[in-house]
């Protein structure tokens, strides 16, 4: 009876230093890098912009225009260290056209992809 006793004064007073037990970080979505978001450029096909970023998380259902890459990551030790991201795209007729939520876009964001490059040195006066 005695031992019995020990042993749940023991398992409760362990149950208490619940702090120490590790706890692991739980990431959930599409993790991107800016690196990867500065690739992108309007006139993209949804094609190039899958093999840049990866498949959305969530295409929404009514308007398959429109895609959302979301990544969230719960970590293991406080709240303070967890991660929120969206980034959301938007295309017309199969082409980029916008980008939205919380990362930067490059300058050449807006510049249409397979532009022709005005190139001072190949202009040649005659």
């Amino acid at each position: 009876m005695l031992f019995r006793i020990t042993v749940l004064i023991a398992a409760l007073s362990l149950s208490a230093c619940s702090s120490w037990v590790f706890r692991y970080d739980i990431p959930q979505g599409n993790y991107l890098e800016q690196k990867t978001i500065e690739k992108l450029q309007v006139g993209m096909t949804k094609e190039q912009v899958k093999f840049i970023l990866g498949s959305p998380v969530v295409v929404d259902a009514f308007n398959n225009d429109t895609w959302h890459y979301v990544y969230k990551l719960k970590s293991g030790r406080d709240r303070d260290f967890d991660i929120q991201k969206k980034f959301i795209l938007n295309f017309v007729d199969d082409k980029l056209t916008a980008a939205s939520g919380d990362f930067e876009l490059s300058e050449n964001f807006y510049v249409p992809f397979n532009a022709p490059v005005n190139d001072a040195a190949t202009v040649t006066e005659q």
